[in-house]
C-alpha cells in the first residue's frame, strides 16, 4: 500500500514506514512510525519518532530491518506481511553477512517463527543469546525459552496464533510505577472485613450493570445477577474456548435467537442501509475459518500471561481488546471482552482477594474515549479488508485477514485500561469504602440518639435524605417517617449532615442496595 502518513517535518521514512512503502504491504501501519529528519534536532510526536541524519539506516532490506528492530521494536504484523512478500534468500543473505549479529539472528528467528519455515542456514554457533523482544522497548518477559538454532530467547508474550505487543511509553511507565494493585490491597487491609464484604458486593453489581449499559442493554435483575456472579468467579477456571463458550451462554441467557459458540458466518459492527438493508460496517471481524486458530491463540496468551513477568494490566489490555477485534461470537463479545480483564487481573492476584475492580464503571464514564480506542485500530484495518454483501445480507470477507487480529499494537489500549484501573483504585474503591464507613456511623448514631430502627428502615431514611440533599421531604415526614417528631427530624438531618458533609453528598448520590441486605 502507499503510505498515507507523512512525517511532521521534512524527512525520509525509515524502518517499518520505509518497508511498508517499498514493498507495498497491505497492513495497518503501526501507530508510531520512524523517519530520518533533515535537521539535527528534530521534534518527535506521538505518531512519529524523528531521528537526526546521523541515524540514517542503510537502504538495503537488512539495513531497514535492523533500524526497525533497534528503534521501533518488533512489529509482527509488518514483519509477517514482509516475509511473505520477499524472496527467502534475502533473509539468508542478511544472516550470512552477519552470522553472529544480534539483529540478524533476531530477524532470522522471526522469519522462521512467523512463517513456520526453515531457511537454508546452519544453526548459529556459540554466541551470546539475545531476547527476541527488547524489554526496554516493549512489554515482554525478561527471558524465555532458548532457541539454540538462532541463539535467541523467545520472550514473545504469545504464540503465532495471537501475539499483540505493547510499547513502553512514559504514560505506561508512570502507571506501572504507581503499583495500583498494591495501593488497593493496602487500603483494603485497613478496612473492617464487614465493610469489605459489602463494598465488594456493591462494586460487583455496579460493574455488571455498567457492562450491560455499555452495550446499550438494561437486563432483567436475574440476568444481571447471573452475569455479576460470572464476573465474581473470573480467574477461578482455566481459560480455554469451552470456558468462553460457557460464559457466552450465561451472557445471552435466552439462546433462542442467537447461535451460540464460534461464528459460522461473517461478523461486523456498524449500521445497515435503511433502503437495501446492506451492511455499512465500522468494523469487520475475523473470518469464521480463522476463528479456531485465533481463539486457541487467545486462550494460550491468557494462560501464558499468568506465568510471565509482564504487568497484568498490560496483558489484560492486549488480550481483551484483541478478543473484541476478533469478535468470535454472534453476540456477547463486548461483555466477554471486559470479563477477560477481570480474569487476567484475578489470576495475577492484582486486585484484593474476593474483590472485583469494577473497570466497566470508568469505561462507561469514559464511553466516548472507549469507543475511540476501539475505533483507532478498526479504522486502520477496515480499508484493507476486501468484502462483499452475501445473500444473507451479511459480510463475506474475500482476502486473508487473520494477521490483522493476531498481531497488532495494543499500546493505546493499555494506556486506556490503565487509566480505568487508576480511577477504580483512587476513586471508586476509595469512595465506596468511605461511603460505607460514613453510613455505618450514621446508622449507629440514629439508633443511639433517636430510635432503635431496623436496618432496612435506616436504609430507607438514608436514601430519602440523600435524594433530597440532606433534608427529609414533606412526603417522607408525613408518610414513612410520620412517627418522628419535628425535633427528631431536625436531629436526623443534623446527624446526616455531620456524617455526610455537603462535599460528599454528590459522591454518595447513586442508588445503593447493599446496605439493606447486611
Amino acid at each position: 500500500m502507499s503510505l498515507q502518513w507523512r512525517p511532521p517535518e521534512p524527512g525520509q521514512p525509515a524502518g517499518y514506514a520505509a518497508l511498508i512503502a517499498r514493498h507495498d504491504l497491505e497492513v495497518p501501519p503501526p501507530p508510531r512510525l520512524a523517519a530520518i529528519a533533515e535537521r539535527h534536532r528534530p521534534a518527535s510526536t506521538r505518531e512519529w519518532r524523528l531521528l537526526s541524519p546521523s541515524h540514517a539506516p542503510d537502504e538495503s532490506l537488512g539495513g531497514q530491518l535492523e533500524f526497525a528492530l533497534k528503534w521501533e521494536g518488533v512489529s509482527l504484523g509488518v514483519l509477517s506481511a514482509l516475509f511473505k512478500r520477499i524472496d527467502p534468500r534475502e533473509i539468508v543473505h542478511i544472516v550470512r553477512a552477519k552470522p553472529t549479529g544480534a539483529y540478524a539472528r533476531r530477524i532470522w528467528f522471526l522469519y522462521e517463527w512467523l512463517l513456520d519455515a526453515r531457511l537454508d542456514l546452519p544453526d548459529a554457533g556459540k554466541v551470546k543469546a539475545v531476547p527476541v523482544v527488547d524489554p526496554k522497548q516493549q512489554f515482554a518477559p525478561e527471558t524465555g525459552p532458548l532457541s539454540r538454532r538462532h541463539r535467541v530467547r523467545n520472550n514473545l508474550p504469545g504464540t503465532r496464533g495471537f501475539c499483540p505487543l505493547v510499547r513502553r511509553t512514559a504514560q505506561l511507565e508512570r502507571y506501572v510505577g504507581m503499583r495500583l494493585g498494591e495501593q488497593a490491597r493496602v487500603a483494603i487491609g485497613r478496612t473492617h472485613p464487614g465493610i469489605i464484604r459489602r463494598a465488594a458486593a456493591f462494586l460487583l453489581l455496579e460493574d455488571s450493570q455498567a457492562s450491560f449499559q455499555i452495550e446499550g442493554e438494561y437486563p432483567t435483575q436475574d440476568r444481571g445477577l447471573r452475569w455479576g456472579r460470572a464476573i465474581g468467579e473470573a480467574g477461578q477456571r482455566d481459560l480455554d474456548v469451552a470456558e468462553l463458550e460457557r460464559l457466552q451462554a450465561v451472557v445471552i441467557g435466552d439462546p433462542r435467537f442467537v447461535e451460540l459458540g464460534l461464528r459460522a458466518e461473517g461478523g461486523w459492527v456498524g449500521e445497515r442501509d435503511r433502503r437495501t438493508r446492506n451492511p455499512i460496517p465500522e468494523h469487520i471481524s475475523a473470518r469464521p475459518e480463522d476463528l479456531p486458530d485465533l481463539m486457541r491463540g487467545v486462550a494460550e496468551y491468557g494462560r501464558s500471561a499468568e506465568d510471565t513477568s509482564v504487568d497484568p494490566v498490560i496483558s489484560a489490555a492486549a488480550l481483551s481488546f484483541g478478543f473484541v477485534y476478533i469478535h468470535p461470537f454472534e453476540d456477547g463479545n463486548g461483555r466477554l471482552h471486559r470479563w477477560l480483564i477481570h480474569h487476567v487481573l484475578a489470576r495475577a492476584g492484582y486486585n484484593p482477594p474476593s474483590m472485583v475492580f469494577p473497570v466497566s464503571v470508568p469505561m462507561l464514564r469514559r464511553i466516548s474515549e472507549y469507543r475511540e480506542i476501539l475505533h483507532s485500530y478498526s479504522s486502520r484495518v477496515l480499508p484493507l479488508v476486501e468484502w462483499r454483501t452475501n445473500s444473507k445480507l451479511n459480510v463475506e470477507v474475500l482476502n486473508e485477514t487473520g494477521d490483522f487480529y493476531r498481531f497488532f499494537d495494543a499500546t493505546a489500549h493499555a494506556e486506556f485500561l490503565y487509566g480505568c484501573v487508576e480511577e477504580t483504585v483512587t476513586r471508586d474503591l476509595t469512595r465506596e469504602v468511605e461511603y460505607l464507613e460514613k453510613y455505618d456511623e450514621f446508622s449507629r448514631r440514629v439508633q443511639e440518639e433517636i430510635a432503635d430502627m431496623p436496618g432496612r428502615t435506616i436504609d430507607l431514611l438514608s436514601r430519602f435524605l440523600r435524594q433530597n440533599h440532606g433534608r427529609l421531604s414533606k412526603r417522607a415526614r408525613t408518610r414513612e417517617f410520620e412517627r418522628l417528631t419535628a425535633a427528631e427530624v431536625e436531629r436526623v438531618e443534623a446527624l446526616y449532615g455531620s456524617c455526610f458533609p455537603a462535599d460528599s453528598l454528590e459522591r454518595a448520590g447513586h442508588h445503593r442496595t447493599s446496605e439493606a441486605s447486611r
